[in-house]
């Protein structure tokens, strides 16, 4: 009686445990779409195509202090997502790189930082990586935290960034907490 019961339990535990193993599996003959499962390699998050299962949805610009910027930045995207969509990979960033330096600054709610950022970007084009990252660091002048909301918190940030400014990945990332006091 015991042994018999055993196997029953047995073949009960066997056939639970199975259970969500094969509700995962296709069904023979079907494809399965990674993309639109989010399921294995694929686009990441917020690169799907169709604006899969975690996309964001798009911001409400008539919410956002500024409007005029706001729809400026989305078109600027919505054109660059256009223009790379046929590319992957690193080569795809430094496509959608490329082609936000084409947004017109005179929307942008920074018109003067949009211009230095996109001189900056011209100028540190032929480099990649960490090479850019300190060219573009180099390239793009100091803030002027005179216009900014809280002044001695800019202040702060951007003496940080000049002493953590040769540093770069975690080593920067700590420097900069550091300066800041961040634990």
């Amino acid at each position: 009686m015991k042994t018999r019961l055993m196997m029953v339990v047995a073949a009960l535990m066997a056939s639970l445990i199975a259970l969500p193993a094969t509700a995962q599996t296709a069904p023979a003959g079907a494809t399965v779409d990674n993309a639109t499962t989010g399921v294995g390699p694929g686009p990441g998050a917020g690169m799907r195509q169709g604006g899969g299962q975690r996309a964001r949805a798009p911001r409400d610009c008539s919410q956002a202090p500024n409007p005029e910027a706001c729809a400026a930045k989305r078109t600027a995207h919505t054109k660059a997502m256009e223009a790379c969509q046929n590319v992957s990979g690193p080569q795809r960033r430094d496509c959608m790189q490329e082609q936000r330096q084409n947004m017109d600054c005179s929307k942008t709610g920074n018109p003067q930082q949009c211009a230095a950022r996109q001189a900056a970007f011209k100028e540190c084009q032929g480099q990649s990586g960490p090479a850019k990252r300190q060219c573009m660091q180099q390239k793009m002048p100091p803030v002027d935290c005179s216009k900014a909301p809280n002044q001695a918190r800019c202040d702060l940030h951007q003496k940080a960034r000049e002493v953590c400014k040769d540093k770069f990945g975690p080593e920067h990332k700590a420097c900069v907490r550091e300066q800041l006091g961040v634990k």
